[in-house]
């Protein structure tokens, strides 16, 4: 195995799980309902289908985090470390997630649970947001530069600097609020499709749920089209890697649109994944009791962020433009980590699909009984 196979297996890995981390993402978009709905019985079911999967998506995030610490630190302790703000605000808004799921239900909460339901809302909207930011920026770059020179600085061993602003500049461009608006919608649409898969309720819930993905599926293809469009009309960076980890940026004109003609296959993936989330859509709100949608928009959002962030890194693209320095532009070349290091992680990968049978097998055992109200009412386990 060559160093290039080697960083391009691991960019496939990234992007895998950046595919599972958006369709969990529908934990996130069922808290971000918590406020609408007034019943108390079926914000209780709301709470209790989305508390079963919320340690999945928390999980995920982590173990994409440190996918990209593993495989790519340049750019982890760029971003991590430069847009701080950004990714403080993301992990407060899982931190409060974690402790509401925790003590809303517990004997002795002074606070009610109507404060830890808005913090579950908090997060649902905050993290969806933000998250779609972090991942905007792949495309319409962030304010930073690299140089590796400084690491013989006694007095300030810095690699990379990032603007002053230290990620609000990010949250507060438009370009990347679009696919931070895009990826709440769509997670508030798939939350809709998995509870009416999920919850055996009456027929007032389940077409309330109906109801909701289709709104939020509606507006929802309005901002994705809107995003995919910006994107396939933007200019990147074409970039030639030297020896001693320099880069050549070239600006191109559409060059994800040109990434999209040369790897034909993620032009192939990323149609396909459109097709079912809009067949799963169509199917569920057209339907009059399907239930079977959040799989195929699941599997279809699976598929179409796997495609995007594939066009984002290969075809000598730069996967983090740098919009102060293009010659800091991060590339799967010059932020990956040694040989060495990707070869054990490459033994260590061979795991993940062992882990991912056990997910599947948990989620299976957990979803093989429709969650009820007369459940919920019954059971000492419940958020």
């Amino acid at each position: 195995m060559t160093l290039q196979y080697l960083q391009n297996y691991w960019w496939i890995i990234i992007s895998v799980l950046g595919g599972i981390l958006v369709f969990l993402l529908f934990v996130q978009g069922g808290q971000s309902m918590l406020l609408e709905v007034k019943d108390k019985a079926s914000r209780s079911l709301i709470i209790n289908s989305m508390g079963r999967k919320w340690e999945l998506t928390f999980t995920t995030l982590v173990v994409f985090g440190g996918a990209f610490f593993a495989s790519f630190p340049l750019f982890y302790s760029t971003s991590f470390g430069g847009a701080y703000w950004l990714w403080i605000f993301i992990l407060f808004s899982f931190i409060v997630q974690a402790v509401s799921y925790e003590y809303r239900n517990k004997a002795g909460n002074v606070y009610g649970t109507k404060t830890y339901d808005t913090f579950l809302f908090i997060n649902g909207c905050v993290g969806c947001i933000l998250l779609g930011v972090a991942v905007s920026m792949f495309f319409f770059g962030a304010d930073f530069t690299v140089a590796r020179g400084n690491l013989l600085d006694t007095k300030s061993p810095v690699i990379s600097r990032w603007a002053p602003t230290h990620g609000l500049e990010a949250i507060f461009n438009w370009k990347n609020l679009i696919l931070g608006v895009a990826v709440l919608l769509l997670a508030r649409m798939q939350a809709a499709l998995y509870m009416m898969n999920n919850i055996s309720g009456d027929n007032a819930f389940f077409n309330s749920m109906k109801k909701k993905a289709f709104v939020n599926g509606c507006i929802f293809v309005i901002f994705f089209l809107w995003f995919l469009a910006m994107v396939l009309t933007a200019t990147g960076y074409t970039v030639i890697s030297n020896a001693d980890y320099t880069v050549e940026a070239i600006s191109t004109p559409f060059k994800y649109f040109h990434n999209l003609l040369h790897l034909w296959w993620a032009a192939a993936v990323l149609l396909a994944g459109v097709a079912l989330v809009l067949f799963g859509l169509i199917k569920s709100c057209f339907s009059k009791h399907f239930t079977k949608g959040v799989w195929y928009t699941g599997s279809g959002t699976f598929l179409a962020v796997t495609a995007l962030f594939c066009i984002a890194g290969f075809n000598d693209t730069a996967f983090y433009p740098s919009l102060s320095d293009p010659a800091s532009s991060l590339t799967i070349r010059n932020a990956s980590s040694s040989e060495f290091t990707l070869v054990a992680m490459s033994f260590v990968s061979i795991v993940i699909p062992f882990v991912i049978a056990y997910i599947w097998y948990v989620w299976h055992s957990m979803d093989r009984k429709k969650l009820s109200g007369q459940e919920l009412e019954t059971t000492s386990h419940k958020y």
